[in-house]
């Protein structure tokens, strides 16, 4: 059995590449996303190694095997149904789910899992917009463009966010964003490349930051 952190490794790194469409990610790369020292993560790739759920060779890059990306995809599916779970029949905010599912995606037991995707009907995608793995391990993965990339006066549709931190949920919410919120482009600013949006006829002015972070179809 893995613990917890080994879990959190290998679903980061199933995260940060598919974020990126790439089949591997950098040290550095992956110290920085996991705001941890890249000394740290050198010595858990070589454990994960040892139990060959990595390949990973030192200064080089890391990518999961085909057991390591099985174990990671499981611990993604659980932490997106348990999400679902509390937003849907606890009446969770979409702010508060994460930081729970990360508790419970460490539950092992999936008969506890399978009856839990049946509860929900077998969802689709988790109150963030990320697509939720079946219980073969397999989702599609749709790399999305972002508001960023919105051309001025063109109108676009939110699907999804990139960032499921509480400060930036809690922003889009003060905003009036949701999900299949409806947003057309105003204008951008060359100086600082905010962005001036429409939401239900009401203007708001957002960082370039938060535009990043927004996934839009």
């Amino acid at each position: 059995m893995l613990s917890f952190t080994e879990e959190n490794y290998l679903k980061a790194i199933l995260k940060f590449t598919m974020e990126r469409g790439q089949a591997n990610a950098g040290t550095n790369e992956l110290a920085a996303h996991l705001d941890v020292k890249p000394a740290t993560v050198t010595d858990m790739l070589k454990k994960l190694r040892d139990k060959k759920l990595v390949d990973y060779e030192k200064y080089g890059k890391v990518s999961l095997t085909k057991a390591g990306r099985k174990h990671a995809t499981d611990v993604l599916r659980k932490h997106r149904l348990w999400e679902t779970f509390l937003y849907e029949k606890l009446e969770f905010n979409w702010d508060e789910v994460h930081e729970v599912a990360e508790q419970l995606e460490h539950i092992q037991s999936p008969k506890l899992i399978e009856k839990l995707d049946v509860f929900l009907g077998h969802p689709s995608f988790d109150p963030h917009g990320d697509p939720i793995p079946n219980e073969k391990g397999e989702f599609d993965i749709e790399y999305k463009k972002v508001l960023a990339d919105v051309a001025i006066n063109k109108s676009c549709k939110m699907v999804a966010v990139k960032d499921s931190t509480t400060p930036f949920l809690q922003y889009v919410m003060k905003v009036g964003l949701g999900l299949s919120s409806k947003i057309k482009v105003l204008s951008k600013q060359e100086f600082d490349n905010s962005i001036t949006i429409e939401i239900n006829g009401a203007e708001h002015t957002v960082s370039q930051k938060f535009a990043e972070n927004i996934y839009v179809v």
